[in-house]
């Protein structure tokens, strides 16, 4: 059996776990990804061949059962997601079918992009018009304010080492009031809420969708923008302009709530998509400073860049702009 070296005493239970659930001696064991959070992931080779995805999700600080619940949802709307094969959801233990090792962000290149993301817009469609009330938690005021405050929080209190003053604590405030007023007035449906190049998988059908399990019900335009504004790909605005055009068509054409006006539609995707920066921002902070994990925090550039772009296109969103031209200059930045 293949395992790390260092005595592993989860995995060693995990393994077990499995090898009862499959009822096999032997299983090959090499990890398959990491996340930003205290989810791991092993590939589990058979001894007839094959393989599965094993996931270790350690309660108290990771519950399987919104993943296995979104993944239900997902495989009703005919979304490629994983497959619950077994659960055990008081030891955080899951067994999925494996959908490859490549995800967009491995192969995707400037050639394969509008192949790509037309399979993933597609994807996204499917599962916006499969959309019901009642299934998901709401993205409320509470939780985008929430995923807001992480930038004070985080970025601005223990990367940059500063606390608002009252002034730029009354921008700040003003900032999200825009922001949290122009999510709340979009159409709601499903939201994967990371549905990004990482999180989809090269595989047949295109694409295999996953970490979904912090899926809520809010605004129709956030996992469109988690697909172009990337953490981890940035794309000329002008190919990010036809995506979201061909998105717009696609969804009006399957009847979901979208804004019908274009122009409407784009105000509310750039401004839905600066909420999701200044939150990136915060969470890599966090993944850094509490969790021991530096290497997002080298993409924080990115995310600043997309916080000027849309705020420097917008006159009621400038005044997030001179925050953070304030917070830079007492930086040192």
């Amino acid at each position: 059996m293949n395992m790390p070296a260092a005595h592993d005493p989860r995995l060693d239970q995990l393994l077990a776990w499995a090898k009862t659930c499959l009822d096999a001696e032997n299983l090959g064991c090499a990890p398959a990804s990491a996340d930003a959070s205290f989810r791991r992931y092993f590939r589990l080779t058979l001894a007839g061949g094959g393989t599965l995805i094993a996931m270790d999700a350690p309660p108290p600080q990771e519950d399987c059962r919104p993943f296995v619940h979104v993944a239900g949802l997902m495989a009703q709307a005919g979304l490629h997601a994983p497959a619950v094969l077994h659960a055990d959801l008081e030891r955080g233990f899951l067994l999925l079918s494996d959908l490859g090792a490549q995800t967009y962000l491995d192969v995707m290149d400037e050639s394969n992009a509008d192949a790509l993301f037309g399979a993933a817009i597609a994807a996204l469609v499917a599962w916006q018009k499969s959309s019901r009330e009642g299934e998901l938690p709401p993205y409320d005021q509470a939780l985008l304010q929430r995923e807001l405050d992480l930038f004070p929080d985080w970025y601005v209190g223990r990367h940059l080492g500063l606390s608002l003053d009252d002034e730029e604590l009354a921008l700040w405030q003003d900032g999200c009031a825009l922001l949290i007023d122009s999510a709340l007035a979009q159409p709601k449906v499903f939201v994967h809420r990371d549905y990004m190049p990482r999180n989809l998988m090269i595989s047949e059908p295109n694409p295999g969708v996953l970490d979904f399990q912090d899926a809520v019900w809010g605004p129709i335009s956030y996992d469109l923008v988690s697909l172009f504004r990337d953490a981890f790909l940035s794309w000329p605005e002008e190919r990010v302009e036809g995506w979201a055009r061909l998105y717009h068509g696609q969804a009006l054409a399957a009847g979901l709530p979208v804004q019908a006006d274009y122009a409407e539609f784009r105000r509310a995707f750039d401004w839905m998509g600066l909420q999701r920066h200044l939150k990136v921002l915060g969470i890599f902070a966090r993944i850094n400073y509490r969790d021991g994990k530096p290497k997002y925090l080298a993409d924080t550039p990115r995310f600043l860049a997309y916080v000027r772009r849309i705020g420097g296109h917008y006159a009621e969103l400038k005044p997030l702009l001179e925050l953070l031209d304030r917070l830079e200059a007492r930086a040192g930045k």
